[in-house]
């Protein structure tokens, strides 16, 4: 199980329903089968996350899954274009995903928790 943050670069939108829609037309333009680079900020933001926690690679084993909370990786796999989606191991992923949105607001992404549809501020 994973809790699930999604990232992207962008107007703040007005209030949680605007967010879950700007994220659907996001995620359906950048994650909907067609890759595109990483904008150079959400690369940024995306190393900013793995120099706090280690990166994963697709032959780590379950031993190392202590080491970082990632669900999944390399973690710069889960960005296209403007959008990171990302998610991380439910186990521990408290403090992670106040890492996370502390450095989206530092980098004036917007921060976007879809399980709940809220805006993380």
């Amino acid at each position: 199980m994973s809790y699930d943050l999604a990232v992207w670069e962008g107007p703040s939108p007005a209030n949680d329903a605007a967010a879950s829609a700007a994220f659907e037309d996001l995620h359906a333009e950048f994650m909907g089968g067609r890759s595109v680079a990483p904008t150079a900020l959400i690369r940024q933001y995306v190393g900013e996350l793995v120099t706090r926690w280690p990166d994963l690679s697709p032959d780590d084993d379950d031993e190392d899954e202590d080491a970082s909370p990632w669900s999944d990786g390399p973690l710069i796999n889960n960005a296209s274009g403007p959008l990171f989606y990302f998610g991380m191991l439910f186990s521990n992923y408290q403090q992670a995903a106040q890492f996370a949105a502390e450095r989206a607001r530092a980098l004036d992404l917007v921060c976007f928790d879809p399980q709940d549809g809220r805006l993380v501020t």
